[in-house]
C-alpha cells in the first residue's frame, strides 16, 4: 500500500502542472482524481509522514488529498506560460523522460518513460485548455512500482486563481 501511495503522490505532483502559451501565468488550483488516490485515506499516518518526508527530499510538496482527489496550488511563471511544450517540467518533477510531446492549438499530448529505482513504466498525458484560465486532461500510466505492476488512470482539471504567486522551487 505504501509504495502505491508514493507512486500516486509523485505522479500527481509531477504531472499536474502542464501548461502552454495559451494560458495565463499566475496561481492555479489543480485537481487530480484517481481511484488510487482514494487508497491514500487507508495509509497509516506514520507511513504517510514517511511518504511526505521522501517527497520533500526530492523537492516535492505533497498536495492536499481529499475524497480521491489531490488538490494543489501551482505557480506558473510568465516564462513557463510562453513555452510551447514545457517537457522539462515532467522530467524535473517526476524523474521521467519525455519521448514525444506535441501540441496543436489548445490541445497537448505528452508521452513519458520512467526508469528509476522506485518505478519503471510508460505513460501518456493529454489535455485541452478550454480558456486561458481553465484546462482538463487525463493521464494513463502502466508501470512497475518496486516489482509490483500498477496501472494508473487520472483525470485532471485546473483553474486560474490569480496573477500573483511565488515561483516554484
Amino acid at each position: 500500500m505504501r509504495k502505491f501511495a508514493a507512486f500516486i503522490l509523485f505522479s500527481v505532483v509531477g504531472t499536474s502542472g502542464w501548461c502552454g502559451d495559451t494560458i495565463r501565468p499566475g496561481l492555479w488550483e489543480v485537481t487530480t482524481r484517481s481511484d488510487l488516490l482514494g487508497l491514500i485515506a487507508h495509509v497509516p499516518s506514520e507511513q504517510m509522514q514517511q511518504i511526505t518526508s521522501l517527497a520533500r527530499q526530492y523537492g516535492l510538496k505533497v498536495p492536499r488529498i481529499q475524497e480521491g482527489a489531490a488538490i494543489s496550488k501551482v505557480c506558473i511563471t510568465p516564462e513557463m506560460a510562453e513555452q510551447d511544450i514545457p517537457s522539462h517540467f515532467y522530467e524535473n518533477q517526476s524523474g521521467c523522460s519525455v519521448v514525444n510531446a506535441s501540441r496543436s492549438g489548445n490541445r497537448y499530448q505528452v508521452e513519458l518513460v520512467c526508469d528509476n529505482p522506485r518505478f519503471k513504466g510508460n505513460g501518456h498525458a493529454e489535455g485541452i485548455f478550454s480558456t486561458p484560465e481553465r484546462f482538463t486532461g487525463k493521464t494513463e500510466f502502466n508501470s512497475t512500482v518496486q516489482g509490483t505492476p500498477l496501472y494508473v488512470y487520472a483525470e485532471t482539471s485546473g483553474r486560474w486563481i490569480g496573477a500573483q504567486c511565488e515561483p516554484m522551487r
